[in-house]
């Protein structure tokens, strides 16, 4: 009998083994998608006052063409914008080096070579191609070289237009508020439905608005269409040369001393009353293209200027609008200096200036800017502060505080009759710096319309187990199973035979 047990014990675990694993490999299972790996990319925003580098990275499947991309991090160049080292033989491209050794450290090694790198200059260069191309082309060649020493996969250091700057921007913005596609709550990617949102950024040397728009583009070189999340879209985009907030105090400085004449002194109503400040006529106001109108014929380039401000509100807005042009238009619709733009409609997003010195605003004056006359308001109390006043409303902004009337008043100036908005639509646009940890800027457009242009890696479709193992290891429990069974027919066998000779 124990003989017996000896010999079933082993049999009968043999044969739960084998139907066990018959059923692990033989039940159905469920087909499992594994995440691909993320896909980088990097954007050199290479400004007028100084350059940021922005790394984002979406998964390498993509949505209807276009990559679901979000900021990773960024990193602040120090110093001036490339621009400002004209003259300077590699500068320009020793001043990216602590952004690009900290791409280095963001990215995974793996994913190095596979990374695009793009800088993107605007109006900075812009004004610098102007001025001397020669320059300008040298040091997008230190950069483009600079950039190809580092194992990412380099693509173009090239300068912007300003309606690609525009346009990107508006994709950003309405990328970063989930109107082209979000993730819906059933675990797909959905359109909204919702209108796009237009976009205005302020920069040092220009500014742009985008939007879009129904009616009929009137000028060409306003009208741009992009193909996103499979929808078409079609804008008006408008950059303004000049008209950043940095070249927009240049030239009111340059107004003011034509009209009061190369002296001394200049009094400048924007500044505060209690301000003082020297300057020279040639680093500080005529060294640009921006004030070449503004240029008298004959000017000491070292002279120097005490500015005393007045801290007179009305003289600055009527200063301030005597440097736009709103009489002469060949369209049937202008903003000014003769620019066609159709009426503005919907939802805006402003941004880089256009939010700091909204924000500035009204903290200093502790007014919720909601409306035309609130931000009128906000402008009179700002220009009437003197300098120790507005010290103690926003401290940590000294190096800023003289601009803020003047910045204001063109803002105003340039949104209420350059723009057209008024009490209606002003409520519609929102001032922001960041959307959703990310930062508001054609960075991000830019990286979205290039990604699309980027291998897709496709999901890949898996089992638990791939099918030649599969098949394998089924065909061993099968046989194990099949040796059992034989093993046990043939004691059965025996132990009947057994069973028979005791009777005989």
């Amino acid at each position: 009998m124990g003989l017996q047990c000896r010999q079933i014990i082993p049999l009968v675990v043999l044969l739960i083994l084998a139907i066990v694993g018959i059923l692990l490999v033989v039940l159905p299972v469920e087909e499992t998608r594994e995440t691909p790996e993320n896909m980088y990319g990097i954007v050199l925003d290479a400004g007028s006052s100084h350059t940021s580098m922005y790394i984002y990275k979406w998964p390498a499947d993509k949505q209807n063409g276009t990559g679901i991309v979000s900021q990773h991090s960024e990193c602040n160049v120090k110093g001036g914008g490339i621009s400002s080292y004209a003259g300077v033989c590699g500068g320009a491209a020793r001043s990216l080096e602590p952004c690009l050794e900290q791409a280095m450290k963001d990215i995974p090694k793996s994913r190095h070579h596979l990374t695009p790198v793009y800088l993107g200059a605007t109006a900075g260069m812009r004004l610098l191609n102007i001025v001397n191309a020669t320059e300008s082309q040298q040091i997008l060649k230190e950069v483009g070289n600079k950039l190809r020493s580092y194992p990412f996969n380099f693509r173009e250091a090239a300068i912007l237009s300003g309606q690609a700057e525009g346009a990107y921007g508006w994709v950003t913005v309405n990328y970063l508020l989930e109107n082209f596609i979000k993730y819906g709550f059933v675990g797909h990617w959905v359109s909204p439905g919702r209108d796009a949102v237009g976009a205005m950024d302020l920069g040092g040397a220009s500014t742009q608005i985008t939007f879009e728009t129904s009616e009929k583009v009137e000028d060409k070189d306003n009208a741009m269409d992009l193909r996103l999340y499979g929808r078409n879209y079609h804008l008006y985009t408008q950059s303004f040369l000049c008209y950043g907030q940095d070249q927009f105090l240049r030239k009111l400085l340059a107004h003011l001393i034509r009209t009061q004449g190369v002296g001394p002194k200049v009094l400048h109503p924007c500044y505060p009353s209690d301000f003082s400040d020297s300057i020279k006529l040639g680093t500080d106001v005529f060294d640009s293209p921006c004030t070449e109108k503004y240029r008298p014929a004959r000017f000491d380039p070292q002279q120097s200027v005490t500015v005393e401000g007045m801290g007179d509100y009305q003289q600055c807005l009527g200063n301030v609008t005597d440097m736009f042009s709103f009489d002469k238009c060949s369209f049937s619709h202008c903003s000014f200096d003769g620019v066609f733009q159709p009426n503005v409609r919907g939802s805006f997003m402003a941004f880089s200036a256009f939010y700091f010195t909204h924000d500035f605003l009204q903290r200093a004056s502790g007014i919720t800017i909601t409306s035309v006359s609130q931000m009128e308001e906000a402008i009179r109390t700002v220009c009437s502060m003197t300098l120790a006043e507005m010290q103690r409303k926003a401290p940590g902004k000294e190096k800023h505080l003289t601009k803020y009337c003047a910045a204001s008043n063109f803002i105003q100036v340039l949104l209420i009759k350059g723009y057209g908005f008024d009490e209606r639509s002003f409520p519609q646009i929102s001032f922001q710096k960041k959307v959703g940890g990310s930062s508001v800027g054609w960075a991000l457009g830019y990286m979205l319309t290039l990604s699309s242009m980027l291998p897709a890696e496709n999901l890949s479709l898996m089992k638990a187990l791939p099918p030649g193992p599969w098949a394998g290891i089924l065909f061993i429990f099968i046989l194990l199973l099949l040796i059992a069974l034989g093993y046990l027919v043939a004691m059965c066998c025996l132990k009947k035979k057994a069973e028979g000779d005791t009777l005989d």
